[in-house]
């Protein structure tokens, strides 16, 4: 385990050296292209026959890694609380009837949406898979991760309420996404489909569980860090609290991303207002700055890397256009014109709706929801859509968000 670790760190940050020096793309995504670029390098070494056992190392290391597990179990915890650490509670506040229609209605009709749209397309381009393998792949990539635009938004000089309603968004909407991947996963193993009132007992213990345990976790930290005026002893608290306060969700069976999230807004919010000091809040800060950067640059390393192990045809390649077209009009019906239409309520600038649907970028979250899928052709063929859907995400709306942002918002803004 220890040389795993360790070779992965080492990869990460030489490729994030390569990046600073030599690419200039945004942290997450330069790391993940040049581990892309590497790994294909790989495969055009082994069929030149000059890959001197490369490319079967860096097999051997991918599978040595469950990046499901590593992800859901290891990760995501930390991803997740350090995303919320910084986000104005306050200013949530303002918009949380946006935020929670577009994490929970949104996501729910773009689970359909995608869903039953795949498996009315797929057909045309040779792939028949079953309407419930669809309604997974809408499951699993409906969820949205802010990680790669949250830093070009900024760069492009966002409105900040767009940026709060897409950062809020994409936190909660992780948790609600895993809840219906977990009922459409369970439907899949029982064989039968569960009734609306199984389906809607099974969001509130674990949607609902998981924001009361991170109300309670989140105010129990908040009275440890208040009691205490030691950074060393602070930092171990937030740590711990997100490391076992995850594992217990876990057993409570309740939503431990969901938990990570309040309890990231309450330390982030009372916890740092009034329960730290000026010292002990710098190095909170500083702590959960790195964390956050160095476990997103090594997702995004392996997200590049997991190529190697993903199997490509024409006709998945194909399929894969057809399910990125699918996706995003998934997304533009189910984000982008509710709140274009709905311009009052939703209280944010003209051009909005483009931005919020060009900008839900999909991320690490997907691909491991598609590899926790039983083994099979189905599974192959849904982790091979995902796969190039995550990469075509990541490079071509994370790379033109900035020009969307500039041309809808700000172009709308200057017009007025």
């Amino acid at each position: 385990m220890l040389e795993v670790v360790a070779t992965c760190l080492v990869i990460t940050a030489l490729l994030a050296y390569v990046n600073h020096r030599f690419i200039g793309l945004p942290t997450a995504i330069g790391v993940m292209v040049a581990a892309l670029l590497m790994s294909l390098g790989l495969v055009g070494l082994d069929w030149a026959g000059i890959d001197y056992g490369l490319r079967d190392y860096e097999e051997s290391l991918l599978r040595s890694i469950d990046f499901s597990d590593v992800l859901m179990q290891g990760m995501l915890s930390l991803l997740l609380f350090a995303g919320a650490l910084h986000v104005d509670l306050s200013e949530l506040k303002a918009y949380r009837w946006q935020v929670g229609a577009l994490a929970v209605v949104s996501t729910v009709l773009s689970t359909l949406a995608v869903g039953f749209g795949s498996w009315l397309v797929l057909p045309w381009v040779g792939l028949d898979l079953p309407l419930i393998y669809c309604l997974l792949f809408g499951a699993l990539i409906s969820p949205t991760d802010p990680i790669a635009v949250m830093g070009i938004l900024k760069t492009a000089g966002a409105p900040k309420e767009l940026e709060l309603v897409i950062a809020g968004e994409s936190l909660f909407n992780d948790g609600v996404g895993v809840v219906l991947f977990s009922l459409l996963l369970g439907m899949l193993a029982s064989g039968s489909a569960p009734t609306v009132g199984h389906g809607l007992e099974l969001l509130a213990r674990e949607a609902g569980g998981g924001l009361l345990f991170g109300l309670v976790l989140g105010y129990a930290t908040f009275w440890l860090l208040k009691s205490v005026d030691n950074y060393q002893v602070e930092v171990m608290l937030t740590l711990a609290s997100v490391t076992g306060g995850y594992a217990l969700a876990s057993h409570l069976h309740v939503s431990g991303p969901l938990a990570m999230v309040v309890v990231g807004l309450i330390v982030g919010n009372g916890g740092r207002a009034l329960a730290m000091s000026d010292t002990t809040r710098h190095y909170v800060d500083l702590f959960w700055e790195l964390i956050d950067e160095i476990l997103n640059a090594v997702l995004f390393v392996l997200i590049g890397m997991e190529v190697l192990l993903v199997s490509f045809s024409i006709n998945i390649l194909l399929a894969a256009g057809v399910a990125m077209a699918v996706t995003l009009l998934g997304r533009a019906l189910t984000v982008g014109l509710p709140v274009s239409l709905l311009h009052g309520p939703f209280r944010l600038p003209k051009g909005s709706g483009w931005v919020l649907t060009w900008g839900g970028l999909r991320g690490g979250i997907s691909v491991a929801l598609a590899l926790s899928l039983p083994p099979g052709s189905e599974r192959n063929i849904v982790l091979a859509l995902t796969y190039c859907i995550v990469v075509l995400s990541i490079l071509g709306q994370g790379l033109t968000i900035g020009w969307v942002v500039r041309k809808t918002v700000l172009g709308a803004k200057h017009s007025d």
